[in-house]
């Protein structure tokens, strides 16, 4: 049996217990917030390993995964639908909306929503969950907003985090990581 490396603080566990669903941003959080434009003006993203397996480990753990993104692109779609995040809403600049109305679908309430945000845009939903991350390098705003503070930057590993935080506070987490021993 393997036993996990990862911890994290006691009270920062037992805030994220009973965790059903998380709401992921892109722009800033899967993604180094950086836009690409080729000399056609296709947009290009560059996304990071560490965070696709986090949404795809989340999804196994029996954590749904919600994307909710002010942009939308092929990229992106394409990246979504390889990792089987089914629940997505682009260009949608009003999020809690969006969130709310996922959530209802799905019957999940706010006191059992994750979500990990980087700027102005996604502190209504962030300032309803039940518990709210944001990357390292997100405005000053939404880390004051935040529960916990990843340590990685947005587009290196902060979703992954966020994931691996949730899915050791749901206890699923050593159960996944055997799978891989």
């Amino acid at each position: 049996m393997l036993a996990p490396a990862l911890t994290f603080p006691p009270e920062l566990l037992l805030a994220a217990q009973g965790v059903r669903a998380a709401i992921f941003d892109v722009d800033g959080v899967m993604t180094d917030g950086g836009i690409l434009l080729s000399d056609e003006g296709e947009m290009l993203k560059r996304f990071n390993i560490l965070d696709g397996l986090g949404l795809k480990l989340l999804q196994r753990g029996g954590i749904t995964p919600i994307v909710i993104t002010g942009r939308d692109s092929k990229p992106l779609r394409r990246r979504l639908d390889a990792l089987g995040v089914t629940h997505v809403h682009y260009r949608t600049e009003d999020k809690r909306p969006a969130a709310e109305k996922t959530l209802a679908a799905l019957g999940i309430d706010w006191a059992q929503t994750a979500a990990i945000g980087d700027d102005w845009p996604d502190l209504p939903v962030l300032r309803r969950c039940a518990f709210a991350a944001a990357p390292a390098n997100a405005h000053i705003e939404v880390r004051n907003a935040a529960r916990y503070v990843t340590q990685a930057a947005g587009g290196h590993g902060a979703a992954r985090e966020f994931c691996d935080l949730l899915l050791v506070a749901s206890g699923r987490y050593a159960q996944l990581l055997e799978a891989y021993g």
